[in-house]
């Protein structure tokens, strides 16, 4: 261990987080936001300088939002479109990746190290969080209560440690994986890729991600902060890897847009893209996220997205059990709800890459021919070129009460963002009145003003909160300092585009994750807190 890490190790913690990238450290991050005394432990020391991860949509800065990243800890370029585009047919196919959802962009680039030194300097304000480099995990070993791991440092000398829970955020060779028997399931691809990341062409890099879908030499082209920019070249069958990361073949390839040596190349690997995914993310009280527990393609930009998703889903989860508010069961929620997303998801990336790989000029004219066909179709048109092809993150099982859909809100999907005014006249994202609690909303009324005194303070012990979104210029969301209807219940004024995802009246209980738990009439109150807080009470 480095002087950073000079003070002994505790000898017991109630997380011990195993993987310090974004993934870990954004987990790390909500475990310190919820006071959770937690261990993150890594082999390496510092943030690896070369970018890996390059895309996020709105669901990850969302994520990275409640983990209390400002729109400036990192830089980010929105990105308007995404084209694709053939040889033959030329484009053939583009996604709308302009505006935004639930108050992030829908799309954008950034730089992956600025991520992981924003979120490790986030964890570093939580006395609760302590990062241990320089150790590297030997073993893990499920006891009666928790885990024994053991631990071995630079200088050769073993640790042992004792955590209520393990979670695994090592990445695609994940050892915590390998202990807990959890096996990848699926193939990776068997074309290998070129990844080339280069800086160099400010003020003349694209402002937009394309794929050139030629058979010839596949290649995915973005940019992203600093000037910078990523190519994908896709290896033909002989090519081995010495040979493609040779500056000669690198300048070939890079030709067609700029001289090599008028960029700076930061990076230059030669990678095999896979597909792969758990069985099951979790056995006993060892846990897996991110890449650990499932790899996605690139070519839909939701690797690291998925991770973060992971982290949100788990971390209150394992906090509120460890916390004595919860059932220890509800924590067999998080691979219910997870690993089937995860999986649709890698499907969709499996897909968009036969679209982005044709062997052959009749298999490209075929595939890319039908695409441009479709774009004739109203409806198959808007299904690509809005997204709507991309899986919904919405649930078929797990933490939340089924009922039937009101409005736009579903059980088991997120609950919509939208920027409100406070009762302050300030204006704010509607996640910070939700904060890290269960929160019982509604819609254009008071949540609170049909519950039973005792169903209240039952609801509160849990860490339940009140919010009512309230029409603009609605006199009672102007009232008082956050509680203006007098029953304890935050109140504010929500633009009509969030207050019509709902009928009026409408409440809706919404978990820390930002899902929905369960919805249900004005007058149904009591009944909607008392099914939720059977599906959480400690047994």
């Amino acid at each position: 261990m480095n002087n950073k890490n000079s003070a002994p190790l505790p000898t017991s913690v109630d997380v011990l987080l195993v993987g310090n990238g974004p993934v870990g450290a954004g987990m790390a991050t909500l475990l310190g936001r919820l006071g959770i005394n937690t261990l993150v432990i890594d082999k390496v020391h510092d943030v690896l300088l070369m970018p890996r991860a390059i895309a996020l949509d709105n669901e990850a800065l969302r994520i990275l939002q409640q983990m209390g990243l400002s729109e400036d800890a990192f830089e980010r370029i929105v990105i308007p479109q995404v084209r694709m585009h053939c040889p033959m047919l030329g484009e053939f196919s583009r996604a709308n990746t302009s505006g935004s959802l639930d108050g992030h962009p829908k799309l954008v680039t950034f730089y992956q190290p600025d991520l992981e030194h924003a979120l490790r300097a986030r964890y570093a304000s939580y006395d609760c969080v302590r990062p241990a480099t320089g150790l590297e995990l030997l073993d893990l070993q499920q006891q009666a209560k928790g885990v024994l791991a053991r631990m071995r440092d630079e200088n050769g000398i073993e640790h042992q440690l004792e955590a209520r829970f393990v979670v695994g955020a090592d990445g695609a060779s994940s050892l915590v994986r390998s202990l807990i028997g959890q096996d990848f399931e699926g193939e990776s691809y068997s074309e290998n890729w070129l990844i080339v990341d280069a800086r160099g062409r400010e003020g003349k890099a694209i402002d937009h991600v394309e794929f050139l879908c030629d058979h010839r030499r596949p290649t995915p082209h973005m940019p992203a902060p600093g000037g910078r920019e990523r190519w994908e070249f896709m290896l033909r069958d002989g090519e081995d890897q010495a040979y493609m990361e040779s500056s000669e073949q690198v300048a070939k390839l890079l030709a067609r847009w700029i001289p090599a040596d008028q960029l700076q190349i930061e990076r230059k690997a030669v990678y095999r893209f896979h597909a792969r995914c758990c069985s099951a993310f979790s056995k006993g009280d060892i846990f897996l996220i991110g890449d650990a527990a499932h790899i996605t393609p690139p070519f839909v930009g939701q690797g690291l997205v998925a991770g973060l998703r992971d982290a949100a889903n788990l971390a209150w989860k394992l906090a509120w059990v460890l916390q004595g508010r919860v059932a220890r069961s509800i924590l067999d929620s998080y691979d219910q709800e997870r690993r089937p997303h995860a999986h649709e998801m890698i499907n969709l990336a499996k897909f968009m890459g036969k679209l982005v790989m044709p062997r052959t000029v009749p298999a490209a004219i075929l595939s890319h021919g039908m695409m441009k066909l479709m774009r004739t179709i109203p409806a198959a048109r808007r299904r690509f070129e809005e997204m709507e092809i991309k899986p919904k993150n919405v649930f078929k099982q797990g933490l939340f009460i089924p009922a039937k859909q009101r409005g736009q809100l579903i059980c088991g999907g997120l609950f919509p963002q939208a920027g409100v005014r406070l009762s302050t006249g300030d204006i704010a994202l509607s996640d910070s009145l939700l904060d890290d609690q269960l929160t019982l909303v509604g819609f254009q009324s008071d949540p609170a003003r049909h519950l039973g005194p005792s169903l209240r303070r039952r609801w509160e012990q849990m860490g339940g909160g009140f919010v009512q979104l309230a029409r603009q210029n609605d006199s009672c969301a102007r009232t008082g300092t956050g509680t203006g209807t007098g029953t304890g219940t935050m109140v504010a004024q929500a633009p009509q585009s969030l207050l019509d995802k709902a009928p009026e009246g409408m409440l809706c209980v919404v978990r820390p994750d930002r899902i929905i738990m369960a919805c249900a009439e004005d007058g149904d109150a009591n009944r909607l807190l008392s099914s939720c807080l059977r599906q959480l009470e400690t047994e």
